[in-house]
């Protein structure tokens, strides 16, 4: 099969389009023919050797953890999936190697769900890790109808799926952006408010007695957090670990199939949309990886797999 691959550390140079075996399908796992994958900023900081003190990886390693795909062939005792079901997944695995950046993946049954039966394969495919990510620190800070949250970098692929998620909770939502975004921002059900210096004042203009809960997922921004968090109030960082020394957490997303259930759900309910920034053929993964590395797109980067995506 034809997969992205890399042997080195590095910058996107070191991707590679390859022909790779064929994955083994051993009991409980099942074979996913890829339609689509995303790109996450944990991809790139893998890939240039920054997390190697935590996350293990296999050279030759096929990065990629978000997939939307077609069930191609199931292994001894799969239970709940059969050839020909559509399903996605945020497929992280104990060490890094066959990811999602290939014509086929093989996935322990427990990571997967049902494919939202109203997206495309690209919108499908920039779901799992994002909205996790978001669906975790949430439910995790115990967020609440009638609760105010602040959502820290609310354009982005976390951000823009936290938006939805909280006001779906039935929370008030104020989320930071540039300007350019705003407008999006509100189409998605937040009071956006602009990043920067005055950050604080501009929140508690919106929330003068503070809001009840704080969700980072860009980091940097710990002191507007402490400034803006009435008494009381949860927060926590995905990117910041400075949090856990003020009261906060830490968090890292969980790959959980029956929580992904649920945010399917929720986009079938069209409680939740997935925005795509820009799609890639496979050959041009590394280009997907350079844009997400720049920071500055709105919603999801993906790449197609295959041409019928």
């Amino acid at each position: 099969m034809k997969a992205i691959t890399y042997s080195e550390y590095g910058n996107p140079d070191v991707l590679e389009l390859a022909e790779h075996p064929m994955p083994k399908v051993g009991p409980g796992v099942v074979l996913v023919k890829v339609k689509a994958a995303s790109v996450n900023p944990v991809d790139w900081k893998i890939m240039a050797g920054y997390l190697d003190e935590i996350v293990d990886l296999q050279f030759p390693a096929i990065p990629g953890w978000d997939v939307a795909g077609v069930v191609e062939a199931v292994g001894i005792d799969v239970q709940h999936f059969q050839p020909g079901d559509e399903v996605i997944s945020y497929g992280r695995k104990d060490y890094v190697h066959g990811g999602s950046f290939a014509e086929y993946m093989a996935l322990p049954e427990r990571l997967l769900a049902r494919k939202p039966a109203s997206l495309g394969w690209n919108e499908s495919a920039g779901l799992p890790l994002a909205g996790l990510t978001a669906y975790q620190v949430l439910t995790r800070l115990g967020l609440k109808a009638g609760e105010t949250v602040l959502i820290h970098g609310g354009a982005g692929g976390v951000g823009s799926l936290g938006i939805q998620i909280a006001a779906a909770l039935g929370a008030r939502v104020i989320a930071t952006a540039s300007e350019k975004n705003h407008e999006f921002l509100r189409s998605l059900g937040a009071e956006p408010v602009s990043y920067g210096e005055g950050l604080a004042d501009r929140v508690r203009a919106l929330r003068p007695e503070g809001v009840e809960v704080v969700a980072d997922f860009v980091g940097g921004n710990l002191e507007t957090t402490l400034a803006v968090l009435a008494d009381g109030g949860r927060h926590a960082s995905i990117a910041d670990s400075e949090v856990e020394q003020h009261g906060g957490t830490w968090m890292w997303v969980n790959p959980v199939g029956a929580d992904l259930q649920e945010l399917a759900g929720l986009v079938d309910e069209g409680k939740l949309r997935v925005e795509v920034a820009k799609a890639f053929p496979l050959a041009q993964a590394a280009d997907a990886f350079r844009l997400n590395m720049e920071g500055h797109t709105r919603g999801k980067i993906v790449v197609t797999v295959d041409g019928d995506a």
